[in-house]
């Protein structure tokens, strides 16, 4: 099948399954969905899209499965321990202090799977503001489109395995034991959380949140989704409510919508826009000294935003004077804040390492970006840097002149890298000169160098999808190994189970007072009691396996074929006969035999089960 076939039958599933069971999976990484999709395919031994759509179609029950597999409810309380930590340790104390003793703190947990982060939100917020606080201002609200995993987090019933990382405190604190080792959350804290069923792609958000958890479900949709669902985040949030994302998600093309807060443990909170309509209310509200407060902290976060820009940026106001210049270009340049309100053409960066006083003027008049790439900056006496400097106008709505930002990149690297490209081109023309028959791959390498220094710039971003995709291999290989571990603990109780009924009817056939002989079709023998030994004198370890009909006892066998194979025929069910036989102390006897049918749950003969007894006068 070519690969534009195969594309074509799996949008036609992706519809389908939109169209008839309202599940829309278009804005998920392909790669990820067609793998996991195959392993249910693979469950079926289908082998396309098009005959699973077909599968699908004929038997609708296929569907629950489906869900299960694509939606990998992988989750644990207090996933990842550290980063848990850190929200318990410093974030929620900071939030709890921010709001007064009656403000209600929301909470959603988007992605909730089967409930344990939910819970584990609440176990948190109980520890931090106790009882009767918890009781009376938080909300959680915790949502997922897997309709069976809410149903299990609603029912909030864990198994003592699913419990294993909370303390022992926290096991007796907040669970109630019930029957068959399973663990009940406290229903009087379980009000406080809210299951529903919650599209990100489709639903509109919850509003008004404090603190927004959704961990290793935004790696599974891509790069456009992600977006789309960013945005919808970014209304949801209170200005100074925290986003929570799991380890694979770092939000680095992000960063107009959100700013790390801990990068490490993936905590972030929301760029605010503020434009001139919002001042103007914030103004005229009656609670202005809250507002006030609020954009102080605003106007502190892009501050310190300003300062983490890994590029040196100043700000100079249209009458040439420096209002802002962040920590990078303090650092280059030797400068610092006794500088701010000075005006730039006294600074000595105004025309080293390069003139900017005419571009600036340039910039004013044209109304226009300038860039200047590659300006040569000596450091010290064997240093030099290389760096990229870009003038910007800072226009007004009614394009009226605020001001000129000037934004300068250290490119040194770059620099050294075109360097070295360079004097690698020098080369390859030197060797294609000495070496025509190496033209044309002197040509293409000469090519891919040239392209390096565009790839170099795409790398990150490859490297993160890179990222969220080995993570979501390694959620499902989780899911793989949680599978695996409970079919090998039902194959441990099937063979306990299987060694107690061979016990069983061990015992059964030690204690007949009868001679048993167990065979299948084959005539070969399966079983062989103590009283069959003591007739006989052989043991049944001598011949386990082996043919019935090639025994050297004193039993005249071959006189048993008929009634063998009436049973296993099906013709008799019960058969008996007396015959004559010698037994192992060699004396003559009189043995009655019956025969009945080993039968299988179709009532189909499998072997015959012979009973032998001596008659005794």
């Amino acid at each position: 099948m070519t690969a534009n076939n195969e594309n074509q039958q799996f949008g036609n599933l992706l519809e389908y399954i939109k169209q008839s069971r309202g599940f829309d999976f278009t804005g998920y990484k392909p790669s990820s969905l067609k793998r996991r999709i195959n392993k249910q395919m693979q469950s079926h031994q289908i082998e396309s899209f098009g005959d699973y759509l077909d599968f699908l179609q004929v038997h609708p029950e296929e569907f629950l499965p489906l869900f299960n597999t694509i939606l990998i409810n992988v989750t644990s309380f207090f996933r990842d321990t550290h980063a848990w930590n850190y929200l318990k340790n410093e974030l929620l104390p900071r939030m709890i202090e921010d709001k007064s003793e009656t403000e209600t703190i929301r909470v959603w947990s988007a992605g909730c799977a089967s409930g344990e982060e939910a819970y584990s939100l609440a176990i948190a917020l109980h520890e931090a503001l106790g009882s009767e606080q918890f009781r009376q201002r938080v909300k959680i609200y915790a949502t997922d489109v897997d309709e069976e995993a809410l149903a299990q987090a609603r029912h909030a019933n864990y198994s003592e395995k699913d419990l294993k990382p909370l303390s022992s405190i926290q096991r007796e604190q907040y669970f109630e034991s019930l029957v068959e080792k399973k663990y009940a959350f406290r229903p009087d804290l379980r009000r406080a959380v809210i299951f529903g069923r919650h599209d990100l792609v489709q639903d509109a958000p919850i509003s008004r949140l404090d603190l927004l958890v959704c961990r290793n479900t935004l790696m599974y949709f891509n790069a456009e989704t992600q977006g789309r669902i960013l945005n919808r985040f970014h209304f949801a949030l209170n200005d100074t409510g925290v986003l929570f994302l799991g380890k694979a998600e770092m939000l680095l093309t992000h960063s107009d919508l959100f700013t790390p807060i801990n990068l490490q443990y993936r905590f972030f909170t929301k760029v605010i826009r503020i434009n001139g309509r919002d001042r103007l209310l914030a103004m005229s509200s009656t609670n202005a000294e809250e507002m006030g407060s609020r954009l102080s902290r605003s106007l502190r976060l892009r501050e310190l935003a300003f300062d983490s820009i890994p590029v040196g940026q100043l700000i100079i106001d249209k009458n040439g004077e420096l209002i802002m210049i962040n920590k990078t270009a303090q650092s280059l340049f030797g400068l610092n804040l006794n500088d701010i309100g000075r005006p730039f053409q006294d600074l000595e960066i105004s025309y080293r390492p390069l003139e900017l006083r005419s571009r600036i003027e340039q910039v004013k008049q044209e109304r226009r970006q300038l860039t200047v790439t590659d300006v040569a900056y000596h450091v010290r006496e064997k240093e030099t840097r290389y760096l990229d400097i870009q003038l910007t106008p800072l226009l007004e709505r009614n394009n009226q002149l605020l001001g000129t930002s000037i934004t300068i990149t250290d490119v040194s690297r770059y620099h050294h890298l075109q360097t070295e490209l360079q004097r690698a081109n020098q080369e390859l023309e030197t060797a294609n000169e000495e070496l025509q028959s190496s033209n044309e791959e002197l040509e293409t390498t000469n090519e891919e160098l040239q392209s390096t220094n565009e790839e170099l710039e795409t790398t990150n971003e490859e490297l993160q999808s890179t990222n969220e995709e080995l993570e979501t291999m390694n959620e499902e290989l989780q899911s793989t190994n949680e599978e695996l571990q409970t079919i090998n603990d039902e194959l441990r109780l099937r063979s306990i189970e299987l060694d107690q009924t061979n016990a069983f009817l061990g015992s059964i056939l030690a204690s007949i007072k009868a001679g048993v002989v167990v065979i299948d079709r084959q005539f070969n023998i399966l079983s062989w009691n103590n009283e069959a030994e003591n007739l006989w004198g052989m043991r049944g370890d001598e011949i386990q396996g082996q043919s019935f009909f090639g025994l050297d006892i004193g039993l005249p066998i071959q006189q048993l074929r008929e009634p063998l194979r009436l049973c296993l025929a099906g013709e008799e069910i019960s058969q008996e006969m007396v015959v004559s036989a010698i037994n192992r102390r060699g004396q003559t006897i009189d043995c009655r035999l019956g025969f009945n049918p080993l039968l299988d749950s179709s009532k189909l003969p499998l072997g015959v089960i012979i009973l032998m007894e001596e008659i005794r006068g």
